[in-house]
């Protein structure tokens, strides 16, 4: 069964058509890259799948379960990582804070452990800085646990969104332009730890990213958008030579 399976789904803001009849199935270690202009509908659909927005048409499972109705916190507890575009962390909160933020609706106390100084509180806040240190020693931010994120380079802290997805435990991680505004040596340092999260982890992973050389050394499937509708889904060799990808990113050759 696969990890992620979206079935037919189309989402329209009032006249614009963003996504038309897009499918997908990802299985377990599976990299696809979602590929396109600007203005195609690739965020649009991670939106629809991470439950932001609502599918007009359509159907979501992941694992096998349907989220297509399901709320945003309740999907991310079945198993859906995200990170977003423009980097979203908190000001003045540590590394392993803002990595904590994310452990935090899946801890074992309930309410009233949250306002009294239980026992169980402070075993399980050990706990949940154990798992998220864990994480970030993944991703390579280990002695950074206690540095303030805007103190930190622009590749550390796409990392440090990355460290705090993991925190959620996915089944499936949606990797929304990760590289957007890294050099080139940090973006080959990104393209070497998404294939190790991938190879250690074994999550299917969706990847968004206008970074080509990215997207086609490690997706072993790509499906492009145009104007919110599939033009061409396949292995990269076979996305690189179709003549409607070509087109659509170069132009259409006067006659």
């Amino acid at each position: 069964m696969a990890l992620l399976k979206v079935e037919h789904i189309y989402k329209s803001f009032g006249g614009v058509k963003a996504i038309q009849d897009f499918s997908i199935e990802a299985n377990r270690g599976e990299i696809h890259g979602i590929i396109g202009p600007n203005g195609a509908g690739k965020t649009t659909i991670f939106n629809v799948i991470s439950g932001i927005y609502p599918a007009d048409e359509g159907k979501v499972l992941l694992d096998g379960k349907d989220i297509t109705r399901m709320e945003q916190h309740l999907i991310s507890r079945e198993g859906m990582g995200r990170t977003f575009q423009n980097i979203r962390l908190f000001k003045g909160l540590s590394v392993l804070d803002n990595t904590m933020c994310a452990f935090d609706p899946r801890s074992r106390y309930g309410v009233p452990g949250s306002l009294l100084p239980l026992p169980k509180r402070y075993a399980e806040e050990k706990r949940g800085r154990e798992i998220c240190m864990g994480y970030l020693k993944m991703v390579g931010l280990e002695s950074y646990a206690q540095e303030k994120p805007e103190n930190m380079s622009y590749g550390y802290r796409r990392r440090l969104e990355i460290a705090r997805a993991l925190t959620c435990e996915p089944k499936v991680l949606l990797l929304d332009e990760p590289a957007a505004g890294l050099n080139p040596v940090e973006v080959g340092e990104l393209t070497e730890l998404i294939l190790r999260l991938s190879r250690e982890l074994g999550f299917a992973i969706l990847l968004i990213e206008h970074r080509l050389e990215l997207v086609m050394n490690i997706s072993q499937i790509i499906h492009v958008q145009n104007f919110g509708k599939t033009i061409a889904s396949g292995t990269p060799g076979q996305v690189r030579s179709d003549p409607g990808v070509i087109e659509a990113y170069l132009g259409k050759e006067e006659c």
